[in-house]
């Protein structure tokens, strides 16, 4: 991830989240309806370009994170943390 912190799409809005492995919360957001698009990437953490699997023995400080680009005609910023798998 880049540190994207505008939208690509004018009128659309980030929501950048955390939850453990982001295959996961990638996989889950990429079939959301209103969600333009999902990127994966780490967050926190004090060494430059780490690999992911340094980042996945927890010794790094960083988090595995994804960041959404979504259509908020169709979420609020707040309900984005209401989708989960099913």
């Amino acid at each position: 991830m880049t540190g994207i912190s505008e939208p690509s799409t004018p009128g659309h809005e980030l929501a950048t989240l955390g939850g453990g492995c982001f295959w996961c919360l990638e996989a889950v957001f990429d079939q959301v309806k209103g969600v333009d698009s999902v990127e994966s990437g780490y967050m926190g953490g004090g060494r430059p370009n780490p690999t992911y699997e340094a980042v996945c023995t927890g010794t790094t400080g960083y988090a595995e994170i994804i960041q959404i680009q979504f259509d908020p005609n169709f979420w609020k910023y707040f309900l984005v943390f209401t989708i989960r798998q099913h």
